[in-house]
């Protein structure tokens, strides 16, 4: 399925680089490069502990994402977001709705340490699974997370979501991780 078919009484998905959604707390903004120092500087060791992706070694490998993020958003496959406490416009992490070309579009969520324990996650994600809701057609949405990753399981939970499947992967620095899969319906 590519965007076009996706739309379907829906907003056009090529806007996507205006898109900015609102919770009570948050702003999420599509990513973008006069954000690349807060998101270097944050990206930490730590925060990517149970993540997929490494943390940046570069200022410029964290400008390769932005721009590659940047170019998938630009031709509606992902909507990749950098969040910010609305009221005092502190930077506070990043997350996204991924593979927005199939059914079954993936969410992903970050917060910088010093923000953890407020349950920005779990509102963010709240947020990209309302957007979702209102503009894209799907079956499920994908919320893949670390199994030991407590903290993080209950942000799909709050939201209905199921563990559906356990499974191994592959970090990009090469160490295996155990993840569950949970499946987020409308």
């Amino acid at each position: 399925m590519n965007p076009e078919q996706l739309r379907e009484n829906k907003r056009p998905i090529e806007n996507l680089l205006n898109v900015e959604i609102e919770t009570e707390r948050l702003t999420l903004k599509p990513v973008s490069l006069k954000y690349k120092d807060m998101i270097f500087s944050e990206f930490t060791d730590e925060v990517t502990k149970f993540m997929f992706p490494s943390t940046p070694k570069q200022i410029e490998d964290t400008e390769n994402f932005i721009n590659d993020a940047r170019e998938r958003i630009k031709n509606g496959l992902d909507l990749a977001v950098s969040i910010f406490n609305k009221e005092t416009n502190e930077f506070l992490g990043g997350g996204g709705i991924h593979h927005l070309d199939t059914k079954t579009p993936e969410l992903g969520i970050w917060i910088k340490k010093s923000a953890h324990g407020n349950k920005y996650g779990r509102e963010a994600v709240a947020g990209l699974k309302e957007w979702a809701d209102k503009n894209i057609e799907y079956e499920y949405l994908l919320y893949p997370v670390a199994k030991e990753n407590i903290a993080s399981r209950k942000i799909p939970e709050s939201l209905g979501g199921k563990a559906m499947r356990e499974l191994i992967s592959k970090k990009q620095n090469g160490e295996d991780m155990e993840e569950v899969e949970y499946w987020i319906y409308r």
